[in-house]
């Protein structure tokens, strides 16, 4: 194993044997710019400030002698020979992601409830998609209208694209999603878009609040997160109407053994045969009752505009300060952004 260390940013991470240094900075959460991962696009490119690597199946038109000369190499190919000091941008603002429109191929689709379908898209041959963890994508449909998912899967995890669809009354996409679309089906997707990520540099403890299908895009956020190996406390409410719309709740429940992780779900239409023992209500107020000062928190809301907008306004009475808050409100109406 090799210590890298970021002379721009001063952060440190490890590479494993036989692994390339950008794997492994995506692996722990850092940003490293890329476009393709297999050494033809060149946007990957970094300095090696001391050191040795192994330049692996590099490009010779992308990377040129004169730029290994120059102490450049693709951290897409190039794997440490010893410890690393590496010069390198990283894309930590949403306005530095590129934005790509591209063909997109239908992997694998799964049903997590009855009305929400859990679709993973796979890129063309050569390309990816780099986006910050929350952010998210449209489809672009023939008509040329746009309907907006949020990336479920953390940006270290870009293999495939993870989105979480709900089924909308009368909604065309969201019928031909549920009724007619196949695997191996192929759509059109433009982004990433969105203001909605992590902010790193806080180190404040953080509240999620989600609702409904607002849980992907915070599912990608904590992930990231625990990628990084953050240890601040971090609190996650997602509020559903039944238990039947908690899904993913292994996974969920697997996050809590990280002893810095909380999770509350909440019930605002509870059942009888829930048999549910846990919170009822508006997830908005279980946070408040939980925290009635939230001047030391961060708190980031994804979900429909009337939770948001009802959090927004009981989160600031107690004492949040508005440029603490981060929030991704979306209507599920049927010519609307769908999460």
């Amino acid at each position: 194993m090799r210590k890298v260390h970021v002379a721009c940013s001063g952060r440190d991470f490890a590479v494993e044997d036989d692994e390339a240094i950008l794997d492994a900075a995506l692996r722990q959460g850092l940003a490293f710019p890329y476009g393709c991962r297999n050494g033809t696009c060149g946007t990957c490119k970094g300095k090696i400030v001391s050191g040795m690597v192994d330049y692996g199946a590099a490009d010779t038109n992308i990377l040129t002698e004169e730029d290994r000369t120059a102490g450049l190499a693709l951290f897409c190919q190039a794997r440490p020979l010893s410890d690393l000091i590496v010069e390198i941008h990283e894309r930590n603002d949403a306005s530095e992601m590129p934005i790509l429109k591209l063909p997109c191929r239908v992997e694998r689709m799964d049903r997590l409830t009855s009305d929400v379908m859990r679709i993973y898209l796979k890129m063309p041959s050569g390309k990816r998609m780099q986006f910050l963890a929350g952010q998210y994508v449209d489809f672009v449909l023939q008509d040329g209208r746009h309907r907006s998912f949020s990336i479920a899967n953390p940006p270290h995890r870009d293999n495939l694209l993870e989105l979480h669809v709900k089924h909308v009354a009368h909604g065309e996409f969201t019928d031909y999603v549920f009724n007619k679309l196949k695997e191996k089906s192929i759509l059109r997707v433009e982004g990433p878009y969105g203001n909605f990520y992590f902010r790193e540099q806080s180190p404040r403890p953080v509240v999620f609040v989600a609702g409904g299908t607002g849980f992907a895009p915070i599912k990608a956020i904590i992930e990231h997160l625990f990628a990084e190996g953050v240890t601040r406390p971090m609190y996650l409410y997602w509020g559903v109407r039944s238990k039947s719309d908690l899904y993913m709740q292994d996974e969920v429940r697997l996050w809590e053994e990280n002893g810095n992780f909380s999770y509350r779900p909440v019930l605002s239409e509870a059942r009888i045969a829930d048999h549910w023992a846990g919170r009822t209500g508006f997830v908005h107020e279980a946070v408040v009752e939980d925290f009635p000062d939230l001047e030391g928190y961060d708190v980031y809301a994804s979900g429909p505009p009337v939770m948001v907008n009802a959090a927004k306004q009981e989160f600031l009475k107690r004492g949040l300060p508005e440029e603490q808050l981060f929030f991704d409100s979306f209507e599920f109406a049927a010519d609307s952004r769908g999460k």
